[in-house]
């Protein structure tokens, strides 16, 4: 049972990251298009590797595509923006969609009176 809860935890993570990665700007709007594009297209399609008409059997083939597709957009989205919304996702926080971060910006510097 403890093996099931990881794999849906670690399905459920992969696809938040993937809506984060879909809303981020700086993912590359060609990797947004094909990956998810092409996935919706299978699902919508009639025409599937295992008709649907078998009951259970035929809705694991759409699944299947679904976190192939999934993982595929994880991988061919720039790594750095990947691995910033892992730590937000992980941290609990919430990434924007231009890659802000919710607090804002942080700057380090000094200051001094004048007058």
């Amino acid at each position: 049972m403890e093996q099931k809860t990881g794999l849906i935890a670690y399905l459920l993570r992969n696809l938040r990251l993937a809506w984060h990665l879909l809303l981020d700007s700086r993912v590359p709007w060609l990797t947004k298009l094909i990956v998810p594009g092409l996935m919706a297209l299978y699902i919508l399609s009639p025409i599937d590797i295992i008709p649907d008409w078998f009951v259970g059997l035929g809705q694991l083939d759409d699944l299947a595509v679904l976190v192939l597709a999934v993982k595929l957009f994880i991988e061919l989205s720039p790594r750095e923006v990947v691995q910033e919304h892992l730590r937000r996702l992980a941290g609990g926080g919430s990434a924007s969609p231009t890659g802000a971060s919710a607090e804002g910006e942080v700057v380090d510097g000094e200051y001094r009176v004048i007058g």
